[in-house]
Parts: C-alpha cells; sequence; structure tokens
C-alpha cells in the first residue's frame, strides 16, 4: 500500500489545490485509513521493545494532511507527505518518540526530542552536561551513529548561558533540539516485511529516548 501512498502524494505535490483534492477525496480517505492500519502496526511492535508505546492508538499519532497558511509565503494547502509521531500523548507530545514520514524521494524515520520549551531545553541540557558520558556513548555507539549519525535541527552560535565555553561537547549543549533522523529510499518502504525492518531501526533509538524521557519525568516530577 505504500507504493500507492507515495503515487497518491507524488500527483498532490503536482496539484495542490482544492479542487484537485476534493475530485479525488475518496482515493485520499483509502490511503489514510491504510496508514492508519499501517501506524498501528508499527505501534504494536514498537510496544515489543518500548512499553511506553503500548495501547497508543495510531489516530492520535496521525499528523492532519491540512497546512497552517497563516503566517507561510507558501500556501498551497496540503502537506506533501502522510507521517506519524508515535510517542506518549501522541502526535502533540513533548515527550522523545519515534516518527516516520513518507514522501516521494524524502521518506525517513526520526526520533527525539523536537522544539522543547526554554524551560524543559535548559533542563536537557544541564543533564546531557552533568551525564555527558552516558550521553556520548548512546550517540556515539558505532550501531547508532551508522543510522543516525548526527544530532539535527536549529544550534546557538555560541555557548548557552551557564556553561563553559571549553566544554568539550559543546557542539551538543548548543542544539536547540535533540533529535536525530535517518532518510530511507522510497522502495524501502514496499517490502512485505517493512514493517519489521522499520522498527529494527526504531529500535536504536531507544536509548536515546530513554535518556531524554528520564529528564522529562524528573522535569514534572513523575519519579
Amino acid at each position: 500500500m505504500n507504493q500507492e501512498i507515495l503515487s497518491y502524494l507524488k500527483e498532490l505535490a503536482a496539484n495542490n489545490n482544492r479542487p484537485w483534492f476534493q475530485e479525488n477525496k475518496p482515493r485520499y480517505e483509502v490511503l489514510r485509513q491504510a496508514f492508519i492500519d499501517e501506524v498501528q502496526q508499527l505501534i504494536n511492535r514498537i510496544a515489543l521493545f518500548d512499553s511506553e508505546i503500548a495501547g497508543l492508538e495510531a489516530k492520535n499519532c496521525l499528523f492532519r494532511i491540512y497546512r497552517d497558511i497563516r503566517f507561510s509565503p507558501d500556501k498551497t494547502p496540503y502537506k506533501r507527505h502522510f507521517s506519524a509521531y508515535i510517542a506518549r500523548g501522541g502526535r502533540s507530545s513533548e515527550w522523545g518518540g519515534y516518527y516516520f514520514h513518507l514522501e516521494p524521494g524524502n521518506c525517513h524515520l526520526a526520533g527525539g526530542i523536537w522544539c522543547p520549551s526554554p524551560k524543559l531545553l535548559k533542563r536537557l541540557r544541564q543533564d546531557i552536561y552533568d551525564h555527558i558520558d552516558e550521553f556520548a556513548e548512546i550517540i556515539e555507539n558505532p550501531d547508532f551513529k551508522a543510522t543516525y549519525p548526527t544530532l539535527e535541527g536549529e544550534t546557538l552560535k555560541r555557548m548557552p548561558v551557564g556553561f563553559p565555553t571549553d566544554f568539550p561537547y559543546g557542539e551538543v549543549l548548543r542544539h536547540k533540539d535533540f533529535c536525530v533522523s535517518t532518510t530511507l529510499p522510497d522502495e524501502f518502504f514496499f517490502a512485505e516485511d517493512w514493517v519489521e525492518q522499520t522498527a529494527k531501526l526504531l529500535e536504536k533509538l531507544l536509548p536515546f529516548n530513554r535518556f531524554l524521557n528520564y529528564t522529562l519525568e524528573e522535569y514534572y516530577g513523575l519519579i
């Protein structure tokens, strides 16, 4: 079904307007339901190695296809991808989790925490600083690094206030997000066992997410 989803998304990118979308709405609804079913399969598989995901419903993890164009110079009304964020609390969660993105020529998986609040970001930086050996061991593990080579997202030009400028992992603390990703060919998701293979790649994120989520548990007084 992923081949049909990507074919539809390719056509949508070339016809990103309301008349075309409405004309093809029945097709979209079928493919969206198929994607929901696939995400549920992925959730159930992830729950085998991450118990925090158990019981999560796919419908609460999916992002809408409609774009928020109020403040964007790009006024096309629809996203060019199907995506879901599998984490405690679903798509709007602050918790570190697993991101699944289908887009022609740009299919990828990701994990970690994106755009934390300023207070949470400060706490994450402090915990990384205090436990840098543990964090570095996770992100520099050869198996992890082969799939998720580097931290991504926006960074500060200078060290954040309160941390020594000569800290060996200063580039880590300058990050405003703590997330990683891996891009995969479209054909990866056409294989019969793509759910299993995807889950194996996402499982590599478990120590990374656990480190970040431990900070959240402390931050919210859950431990």
